[in-house]
């Protein structure tokens, strides 16, 4: 398997691309990882987890870091002044488009959580992307947050809601790796903008108001899977994955919640069903099947 890093400037920061692959004549995969968390969520230098699992399948891979987060230039801080609208209209198209670039064909896209809102939301705004796309994978990935039990008053109604605004007003960012909330760190309007999200039914940007609720009723979306595990209690419950589901690609949409009562070997949650040892055994060869099919 071989590895390397690549990178794309991109005005005053340099976004880090992972790309891992046994051969560069497979079909490429590119890979967005959610809120408190960067790339290595997919992968290890090692050779675990699904990227290096996909490029062991003969997938071309490339996991990005987004703005700030794993090796992207520069780091977040609290002179970083960017929120995810900065990723929706231009990273994410740079993206696209640099990998198209290099491959010269269409891609599957992979992404875990908070990640599929952004790739979501990139795709309904720009619909020139489309013809660059042959399918997508969600892992969790929910825009909403509408269900209520223990698990979402703590990390979204404390943590997420109370706690991350208050820390992040008075430093600029949230130091997610300090306090050991995650793997990575966030600007405050990154989390501003995303809460204005998870409270509300409605799907507009609250940077220009770029209704992308409306834009997503108007496109033709690439087949898509939306993944969920059955203990993803709160930041990627079923409930609300199909509710982005029902906003967004529920025309070309097949929907999964993975638990040994639906014959997997493990109730899976937000974040094992990407790392746990026993995935590569399990789901892993399901979902690759299921990417050759498109």
């Amino acid at each position: 398997m071989f590895q390397q890093s690549l990178y794309l400037s991109q005005n005053n920061h340099t976004l880090h691309i992972r790309n891992i692959n046994t051969s560069t004549n497979g079909i490429p995969v590119l890979m967005f990882h959610g809120s408190i968390e960067n790339g290595k969520i997919f992968y290890t230098e090692s050779g675990k987890g699904f990227a290096c699992y996909l490029a062991e399948q003969g997938f071309d891979v490339y996991v990005v870091d987004f703005r700030g987060r794993g090796a992207s230039t520069p780091a977040i801080s609290g002179d970083s002044n960017f929120g995810q609208h900065e990723t929706i209209v231009q990273d994410i198209p740079a993206l696209i488009e640099y990998v198209y670039g290099l491959t010269k064909q269409p891609m599957h896209v992979v992404c875990h959580s908070w990640g599929g809102v952004l790739f979501g939301s990139a795709l309904a705004r720009f619909p020139a992307l489309l013809p660059h796309i042959r399918a997508q994978v969600c892992f969790g990935t929910k825009r909403r947050v509408t269900v209520w039990n223990m698990e979402r008053f703590l990390k979204v109604s404390l943590v997420w809601s109370l706690f991350t605004p208050l820390v992040t007003k008075r430093t600029g960012y949230l130091n997610a790796v300090k306090f050991g909330i995650g793997s990575d760190n966030e600007t405050h309007q990154s989390i501003l903008e995303s809460l204005d999200w998870i409270k509300s039914s409605k799907w507009i940007d609250p940077i220009d108001n770029f209704d992308y609720g409306q834009a997503a009723k108007e496109i033709e979306w690439p087949q898509s899977w939306h993944i969920t595990g059955v203990k993803d209690f709160a930041l990627g419950h079923a409930q609300d994955v199909k509710l982005f589901i029902n906003e967004s690609c529920k025309h070309a949409a097949r929907f999964s919640n993975l638990s040994k009562k639906a014959g997997y070997k493990v109730d899976y949650d937000h974040i094992n069903i990407l790392t746990h040892p026993d995935a590569p055994k399990d789901h892993f060869p399901e979902i690759v099947d299921w990417l050759k099919q498109h």
